[in-house]
């Protein structure tokens, strides 16, 4: 009789040493659930913060795309394309003959220390003080010089009335073919310099040397119903200032001597100059030059349109009708067009990041904005703001961005760490985090955001992550000393300069 109680005990017994058993397994099993969640939901999150980027998309196209955005829908109906001085883009590259060949990496980055020279120069100088020597330029037909400003933003102006039309429809609708007949010269093809306040043009007559040889027809003003020239004693030649040069057949002179010793003179002008139908300054004042040599001047084009900040500037010119304030958006490749647009964006405010400027003893020309911090795959680097407080300028024509040493050196490290898995090259040139990404299809890149004052975070495209293959940053020579915001950062990004509300502001993906 006690056989059947000794089962049913021994029963009793493995099954509860079995829920014993099942009970842990399955708390193991619920932790090693959780636990893998986390480990997902951490690799979800970590992925978040890296961009796969195929490798094809860093290299332009052989013909030209266009606008990535479509910027009519945005209502941009009053931008200006902005192109690369070489690309299928680039309407002087195609009438110079060059087409879409680009300059080597050693000339684009040997233009970038030039660059970088000169903003260091105007930095130690008032907008006017005296210009320091002159420096030894290139020759005007050395045929390298159409290679050094590869990365330099640049649009086309129409300058002038033709002579027959003389309603005033004209002005708004200039024939880029008009050249024979008493016409404009058309479309002219100039650099977008933030760094200079002093718009000017290669007219007629434009002897090479002293001029550069101009694949666009020469503007010539006696071709124009609406041009001008100042007599000597008028207020527009008085002020002048450190601009002028004085007078021949009593017609006001300029001369623009930049820091780097690049010049350019000859009479200073008015005309009417059309950007669009709906974007004409009636009597624009500028340089007439016939003169123009020096390691700043850009020779695939016929001049530098003055975005800087002083009253002789594009945007000073036009604010009366429409605002102090101007913006553009590089694009990140040669094949893809942006745009330059004078005045306010038609575009909600809510869609930009704003930063003030930077305002002090600094030369009041240059645009300054203040980093206060820099993010790498969505981790802030270990930099004290104060590293930060010299200020960077941001320039439309310098390609590399220039951080202090200290902000660099943590950059790089951690830029270095996120990519082990590519084989690392030489340093080119000043660049010294370099890949090579032969056979390689896409690159796993970590985001980078650069962090203004008021945490205005910026994240960048990855098309101003790289350049050539290395990390597009590198370091000035001293914590303290101001750095430079480059073009190739700023692709995709429009830039919006506020000059009478002293602000910048940013908006992502705008081309």
């Amino acid at each position: 009789m006690r056989a059947p109680v000794q089962h049913l005990a021994a029963s009793s017994l493995t099954s509860n040493m079995a829920t014993a058993v099942v009970v842990p397994l399955l708390l193991l099993l619920l932790l090693f659930s959780s636990c893998a969640t986390l480990i997902v939901d951490a690799a979800g999150a970590d992925e978040l913060n890296y961009n796969v980027v195929a490798t094809s998309s860093f290299k332009a196209k052989a013909v030209c795309e266009g606008p990535r955005v479509n910027s009519t829908s945005a209502g941009f109906t009053n931008g200006v394309p902005v192109t690369r001085p070489h690309g299928p883009c680039s309407a002087a590259a195609a009438a110079a003959g060059v087409g879409s060949s680009e300059p080597s990496l050693v000339d684009a980055l040997r233009w970038d220390q030039q660059r970088a020279s000169y903003i260091q120069r105007m930095l130690s100088m008032s907008v006017n003080a005296s210009m320091p020597p002159k420096l030894p330029p290139k020759s005007p037909t050395d045929k390298s010089a159409l290679k050094v400003a590869s990365t330099d933003p640049v649009s086309e102006f129409h300058p002038g009335t033709p002579k027959k039309k003389k309603n005033k429809s004209s002005q708004l609708s200039i024939d880029p073919a008009a050249t024979d007949d008493g016409g404009s010269a058309g479309e002219q093809t100039m650099v977008l310099d933030t760094a200079s306040v002093f718009p000017w043009l290669q007219c007629a007559p434009c002897p090479v040397p002293p001029c550069h040889p101009q694949a666009e027809t020469l503007y010539d003003p006696a071709l124009s119903s609406t041009s001008g020239t100042f007599s000597c004693n008028s207020s527009a030649c008085r002020q002048l200032g450190p601009f002028a040069n004085g007078c021949a057949n009593n017609q006001c002179q300029y001369r623009v001597r930049y820091p780097d010793g690049s010049t350019t003179m000859g009479t200073y002008v008015s005309d009417v100059m059309t950007l669009t139908p709906t974007r004409v300054i009636s009597k624009f004042q500028f340089g007439c030059s016939h003169f123009a040599q020096g390691r700043s001047i850009n020779t695939l084009t016929v001049g530098t349109m003055g975005l800087g900040s002083g009253s002789e500037s594009l945007v000073s010119q036009g604010k009366g009708s429409y605002g102090n304030a101007f913006s553009y958006c590089i694009p990140p490749t040669a094949s893809i067009t942006g745009f330059f647009l004078l005045g306010v964006p038609p575009v909600s405010s809510s869609r930009y990041v704003v930063t003030p400027m930077v305002k002090g003893k600094l030369n009041p020309a240059l645009y300054v904005v203040r980093l206060q911090a820099i993010t790498v795959a969505g981790q802030q680097l270990s930099v004290p703001p104060t590293i930060f407080a010299a200020g960077s300028v941001m320039d439309s024509r310098a390609p590399i961005t220039r951080l202090p040493p200290t902000a660099y050196q943590a950059l790089r490290s951690a830029f270095r760490s996120r990519m082990t898995m590519y084989r690392a090259v030489p340093p080119k040139e000043h660049l010294d985090t370099c890949y090579d990404f032969t056979g390689v299809s896409t690159i796993r890149l970590p985001k980078i955001a650069l962090v203004f004052d008021r945490n205005a975070a910026v994240e960048l495209d990855p098309s101003g992550i790289l350049f050539d293959g290395c990390l597009a940053f590198t370091s000035t020579s001293d914590d303290r000393d101001t750095g430079i915001i480059g073009n190739v950062q700023q692709r995709t990004i429009e830039v919006v300069y506020d000059v009478g509300g002293g602000a910048m502001a940013f908006r992502r993906a705008a081309c």
